[in-house]
């Protein structure tokens, strides 16, 4: 009997754990705040593979399954993803598209950048950036924002975890306060040194931390800048006004160093805005974001 019983109450997490929602997500850092609200209740899928383009990634048959089969989609939306937009017609769950979210601060990418990116000659390909920037989780208040939306959106579904996913909110809302507070005392002292990035990825980041981030190769990652914006650059760079400039992971840096040639501007390590290189989990937010601020400090005070 004594065996019985045992087995029996063995069989319990099991149970509820199936009552929990299925939850899928785009990149790593939606991926980690949606981990961190659900806690040990469950894991969220991410589709976005390591090392991957979250711009041009093509989903596997499992990964279409997973999106199909999802009871909640926790994505960016199809201004970062279109992909994932064309896999969301076969699912009949519940999507929270992030950027279009209540409470979420977004910024449009700069108009007369994205001006002289339609003269070039990347535009023609359909990779103009005329509308909102979509790299809004790199504003710490909009993760919070986030957490408390996913929580909500949880406990409409699964009821029974409604505290949990709350507490857990709450937990969550606290760290990413206290890895502000972290980064904006880091930051404080290389505000005003001015740097160029590989893209236009960083005004959330920089705007909230009020950095110099003064210029940059491309407005977007998949958009090649052209001759125009290649002179125009390097003008600046030999002009004295940035002190570094800083690749990114998915990109070869030769064209950055070519343009940085003859001038005294230092090569910074490479950022990874979207966090494609990180181990995923709960962790990932608070590694990308002290990625990014570590990189830029080593450069800048160098």
């Amino acid at each position: 009997m004594r065996y019985i019983i045992s087995l029996a109450l063995t069989t319990l997490p099991v149970t509820a754990m199936a009552e929990v929602p299925q939850v899928v997500t785009d990149i790593p850092p939606v991926q980690a705040l949606v981990a961190q609200v659900m806690g040990d209740l469950g894991s969220p899928v991410l589709l976005l593979e390591k090392g991957a383009d979250e711009h041009d990634f093509q989903l596997r048959p499992s990964q279409m399954r997973a999106v199909a089969d999802a009871n909640l989609v926790v994505w960016i939306g199809p201004e970062l993803t279109p992909w994932l937009d064309r896999a969301m017609a076969a699912n009949s769950g519940t999507s929270l598209a992030l950027l279009d979210a209540a409470g979420t601060q977004t910024r449009p990418y700069d108009p007369a950048a994205a001006a002289a990116e339609a003269a070039e000659e990347g535009a023609a390909a359909g990779h103009a950036h005329d509308g909102t920037d979509p790299h809004a989780w790199m504003e710490p208040q909009n993760a919070i924002v986030w957490a408390g939306l996913i929580a909500d959106q949880l406990s409409q579904l699964d009821p029974e975890h409604a505290a949990t996913y709350a507490a857990n909110a709450a937990a969550a809302k606290a760290r990413i306060a206290a890895l502000d507070a972290e980064l904006t005392a880091a930051l404080a002292p290389v505000a005003d040194k001015g740097f160029v990035t590989f893209h236009a990825a960083y005004g959330y980041f920089t705007a909230h931390f009020g950095l110099k981030n003064a210029g940059f190769l491309a407005l977007g990652d998949a958009s090649a800048p052209g001759a125009a914006k290649l002179q125009e650059l390097q003008s600046q760079l030999r002009a004295g006004d940035f002190v570094c400039a800083f690749p990114e992971i998915q990109h070869d840096p030769a064209l950055l160093t070519q343009v940085m040639d003859g001038t005294t501007v230092k090569l910074g390590a490479a950022l990874d805005p979207v966090g494609s290189s990180l181990d995923f989990g709960p962790d990932a937010y608070d590694a990308l974001m002290r990625g990014i601020a570590t990189k830029l400090i080593a450069c800048l005070n160098g």
